[in-house]
């Protein structure tokens, strides 16, 4: 008899060379009230992962399971549970906890929440076979799209979303991207579909490749000037440096959104040169819940191409320090290894 689960730990955050992500075998979790158990079938490498592995982004949870791209069927349910049921399918995402009645989630922001907790790194998440999340806070899913597909759009997609949203792009406006992974790669598709004329600057020779293909205007090395003046940028590359090349590149009045949850510094910025004649600069935060379904409802809309690079489960570490490497096309994915899982139900490992 056994309950437990393939899965991969942090267990102590360094450089991916140290091997801080470790495979254990687990307890398969069960669903508190008010949650939902759900089998994975798909789970994005994001590059928080990478954050929390390596100890970028404080450790929340000792021994976390990574992962908050999670795609997979509902198994079971916690009790007071309603609108979800055993078979359905779910997305898990990054924010999976709010206060709900603090001055910025009464205000609609509720990314803004000092109480919010998080998937992969206040509680377990997706790098594993069985994983669980708030109903509250799970996602349906836009027909049209695999499980490896959907993956990414709920990280990548959703913060290139809400990213796209703080830049202020006008309607036809002129939008630069600085990094082409897996949240670029979305976006670039959503703000081309709006009207936009996208201009990449990345330092991968495939991605910039990548680019041209999904419809950009144009695509060049990180540091490059774009060949316009632009309206809008998005910084995705957690690149400081690139902060004053992106503001250089803006017209009058126009914002550079930084996506990342980490950037390593930023140098000085001259005021005449990078932030004169109105042009702004702004972080972005996770999302509300809001920001996902919007996006997912886009994404059912306007079918995105996604780049996906699977990895089994069992070569987790692996996919993570490709990522770090700069070695994956578009958006690495684990998937299951093999048939054989633990069933929540009946104890047994089929």
């Amino acid at each position: 008899m056994s309950r437990t689960m393939d899965g991969w730990r942090v267990e102590t955050p360094g450089p991916m060379a140290d091997r801080p992500l470790r495979r254990a075998a687990l307890a398969v979790p069960t669903p508190a009230p008010g949650e939902l158990l759900v089998e994975v079938s798909a789970c994005g490498v994001c590059r928080t992962d990478l954050h929390v592995a390596e100890g970028a982004l404080p450790v929340h949870r000792q021994g976390v399971v990574p992962g908050h791209e999670v795609v997979g069927r509902v198994v079971a349910l916690g009790t007071d549970v309603t609108g979800w049921a055993v078979g359905d399918r779910a997305g898990i995402a990054w924010l999976r906890h709010t206060c709900g009645h603090c001055r910025y989630c009464l205000a609609g922001a509720e990314n803004l929440c000092l109480a919010s907790r998080y998937t992969g790194w206040d509680a377990d998440g997706g790098y594993a076979q069985y994983a669980t999340v708030p109903a509250d806070y799970a996602y349906r899913l836009p027909d049209g799209y695999s499980d490896v597909e959907l993956a990414p759009l709920l990280c990548a997609g959703i913060i290139g979303y809400r990213a796209l949203l703080r830049a202020q792009l006008p309607t036809g406006g002129r939008l630069g991207i600085y990094g082409f992974g897996a949240s670029a790669h979305l976006t670039a598709q959503l703000a081309i579909a709006q009207g936009a004329r996208v201009h990449v600057l990345t330092r991968a020779a495939a991605a910039r490749q990548l680019a041209l293909e999904l419809g950009a205007a144009s695509a060049g090395p990180a540091d490059a000037a774009p060949p316009e003046p632009l309206d809008a940028a998005i910084l995705f590359a957690p690149v400081g440096t690139l902060v004053p090349v992106a503001l250089e590149a803006l017209d009058a009045g126009g914002t550079l959104s930084v996506a990342g949850i980490h950037l390593t510094d930023v140098p000085p910025l001259n005021y005449q040169r990078h932030l004169f004649r109105e042009r702004t600069l702004r972080s972005v935060t996770a999302n509300t819940r809001q920001d996902g379904r919007r996006f997912l409802d886009l994404a059912g809309r306007h079918h995105l191409h996604v780049t996906t690079t699977p990895y089994p489960l069992a070569q987790a570490d692996r996919a993570l320090a490709d990522l770090a490497a700069d070695r994956v096309e578009g958006a690495a994915v684990l998937v299951p290894d093999e048939p054989r899982r633990a069933d929540p139900t009946s104890g047994q490992t089929r």
